[in-house]
């Protein structure tokens, strides 16, 4: 495999970060600071725009220099227009705020043009038949795709909670699709996983914390969670349909675990309260880790650690040669303890910080819970605050 797409693209997400930082700070592109957020100053929202750009040089320049058979079998021209749909609608989200029917709009006409322009769909769900064949969806295989998509896209922006988080489940679902691909699938697909992989390393080096650093560079913004939804469903559904397929759906599960279980199961939570299941709080996975007294960078590791796991499950049950019901039954399993964990999380939160973190730190339960439905006026979601209420914080401190 040709290496200079992915070099080219991890050094041109890297100077389009560099470059755009303080362009991002002179028109507001920025988040900023609040009592729920701990980071310092105005970070810009650039992450997605840089990993898209850098994406598209390096496969620009590989069909230029004898890429042209992979340009045309992965159908790259849909899979870039659906991108830079995504990546308008984020930036312009980040900037100003949209309604959430737009955001919604927008993401289903970008797997709509996966559909219909690159022919990803979801054709069947495996060996899930009661038969024992493959389940196949019929006329259910164009909502179940968009409805997939919908679910990915929008778990990886759930997923941004913290410096690195969404960047590292990324990387490691694309690492293990990668290790998939690399055994048993084509040299196409690896060349979208190889660059994809190069454009989010990059972005990482400005995004995590680390000994050096203490507060994140850049952030993905909207732009970036949804661009990297979308990248990782149009790999896991190409890679898991038709009779050469790399991993089975069931499979492909394990490779998004994390997002997939925490979203799931704090829309169900919703529910159940009778709230809206896209209504923000403070119960993501992260947040209970945070408020056993874990740093940001011992949380995103410990979730990290997890979502290993779940990819380590799906190699392992792809190379063992494990049955799709079985694979697709253990995930139901993961995600009904998943979710029972979750629902008790005032315990979990006390057992990891008695038990594992021992900080010799304790918490009032009354405190904390007064700290979660504290509601900041220019808190738009458990992620990313859209940029009018962000403007808005920065001016009142401007006055004071």
């Amino acid at each position: 495999m040709n290496l200079l797409g992915p070099i080219l693209a991890f050094f041109t997400t890297s100077l389009l970060i560099v470059l755009l930082h303080p362009f991002a700070k002179s028109i507001g592109l920025v988040d900023v600071p609040s009592k729920r957020k701990n980071h310092q100053g105005n970070i810009p929202l650039i992450g997605g725009v840089a990993i898209f750009v850098g994406t598209t040089a390096a496969f620009v320049a590989h069909h230029k220099f004898g890429g042209a058979s992979v340009w045309g079998s992965l159908q790259l021209p849909a899979l870039f227009a659906a991108s830079f749909l995504l990546v308008v609608i984020g930036m312009w989200d980040d900037y100003a705020g949209l309604p959430p029917v737009v955001r919604f709009v927008a993401q289903i006409t970008a797997a709509l043009v996966m559909i219909f322009g690159g022919g990803v769909v979801l054709a069947d769900l495996g060996n899930l038949s009661p038969t024992g064949g493959v389940l196949f969806l019929g006329f259910l295989s164009i909502p179940f795709t968009i409805f997939s998509c919908l679910g990915i896209i929008n778990a990886m922006n759930m997923s941004d909670g913290l410096d690195g988080l969404s960047g590292s489940l990324a990387i490691i679902a694309l690492l293990g699709l990668g290790v998939a691909n690399f055994l048993w699938g084509n040299v196409d697909n690896q060349v979208l996983i190889v660059t994809v992989s190069a454009c989010v390393f990059s972005f990482l080096m400005f995004n995590l914390r680390t000994f050096w650093r203490s507060n994140a560079w850049v952030f993905l913004g909207d732009a970036g969670s949804m661009l990297l939804g979308l990248m990782l469903c149009w790999l896991l559904i190409n890679m898991s349909q038709g009779e050469q397929r790399v991993v089975s759906p069931a499979a492909a599960l394990w490779f998004l675990m994390v997002p997939i279980y925490d979203t799931v199961a704090l829309m169900l939570r919703r529910i159940m309260r009778k709230r809206s299941p896209f209504e923000a709080d403070r119960e993501h996975l992260h947040h209970i880790f945070l408020l056993a007294g874990f740093s940001v960078g011992e949380s995103v590791t410990l979730m990290c650690g997890i979502a290993v796991v779940g990819v380590v499950i799906g190699l392992g049950g792809t190379y063992l040669g494990a049955h799709d019901l079985f694979l697709g039954c253990l995930f139901l399993a993961g995600g009904g303890a998943y979710f029972w964990v979750i629902n008790r999380s005032w315990r979990v939160m006390r057992f990891l910080q008695r038990s594992i973190n021992r900080r010799g730190t304790r918490f009032d339960r009354r405190e904390i819970i007064d700290r979660r439905i504290d509601q900041d006026p220019t808190y738009a979601g458990p992620e990313r605050r859209s940029g009018t209420d962000r403007r808005k914080v920065s001016s009142r401190r401007e006055q004071c």
